[in-house]
């Protein structure tokens, strides 16, 4: 993984308690459904998921309310019949709130941070989980310990798995987030209400812990930023066609110039945009 040097190994304060501290709560319906659409849109996420007889789903750390969570299930009900969705958080009274509208196996609750120990008796199945969701999580902690988090998650999944880590604005329309498999972050995705933005660097506030501080020159993700706002100028003549139409241009012309865009217009349309994490790695 292309990591710092200088980390801070501390995350929690001994392995007898969940790693991990409680995250500020929010929850509100619909929060994570740009997330959720793209992990259940995503090739990727349905051949790790297809990959076990039993997948087992995380979200982890979902919050005040089990809101999310349960809309995770919802929306990933479709990609295997026996998924079942684990919803982890160190707060007991999170967990008992999560209990409360369980449906287990498909849709269960427990205790648990970094960890995962709440996959314990009978959840975790030998190969790991095939997917974490864990958004809006790594918001409080530092640049070291955010990379030594995915170090943590990634030794969880299964062979084939994935941990999806971003964050997202209060109501969902500005959101990053980074894909990564056990052997280190892959992509870098941005997704976004058209519609919400001034400019496509207006989403800099949303960057992974692992990134936000290397937003300024000299660094890959801040030499993305500024190119993709020049390529959002320059579509400016499809503004009276919406915004939307004026961010797919704005990314097509972002390709255009060299840069390696993933996937393709009709994300453009729903205001995502996705590049290979060697795009924006930080430098070390």
């Amino acid at each position: 993984m292309n990591v710092p040097k200088k980390r801070n190994p501390r995350l929690a304060a001994g392995r007898a308690r969940a790693m991990g501290m409680p995250t500020r709560g929010t929850t509100n319906p619909n929060r994570l459904r740009r997330i959720d659409r793209w992990i259940a849109g995503t090739p990727q996420v349905a051949r790790a998921v297809r990959s076990s007889d039993e997948p087992v789903v995380i979200d982890l750390g979902y919050g005040a309310t089990p809101t999310t969570t349960v809309e995770l299930a919802q929306r990933l009900s479709g990609l295997h019949p026996r998924l079942r969705v684990v919803g982890l958080e160190i707060d007991p009274d999170r967990v008992a709130a999560g209990k409360a509208v369980a449906d287990p196996p498909r849709l269960e609750f427990r205790r648990g941070g970094f960890e995962l120990a709440g996959l314990a008796a009978g959840i975790r199945g030998a190969s790991g989980p095939a997917l974490i969701r864990a958004l809006n999580v790594l918001r409080q902690y530092t640049e070291p310990e955010a990379w030594k988090a995915w170090d943590e998650l990634c030794s969880r999944l299964a062979p084939e798995g994935l941990l999806v880590e971003g964050t997202c604005d209060e109501i969902g329309r500005r959101c990053c987030w980074v894909t990564l498999t056990r052997e280190g972050p892959r992509t870098l995705t941005f997704a976004c209400l058209p519609s919400d933005i001034e400019k496509p660097s207006d989403l800099a506030e949303r960057l992974p812990k692992t990134l936000i501080h290397r937003n300024v020159p000299g660094e890959r993700i801040h030499a993305l930023l500024t190119e993709l706002d020049v390529c959002w100028a320059k579509a400016a003549p499809l503004a009276p066609f919406g915004p939307r139409a004026r961010w797919a241009h704005a990314v097509g012309l972002f390709a255009e110039r060299g840069w390696p865009v993933l996937d393709r217009r009709r994300r453009w349309r729903l205001g995502e945009l996705t590049v290979p994490w060697t795009t924006v790695a930080p430098e070390i």
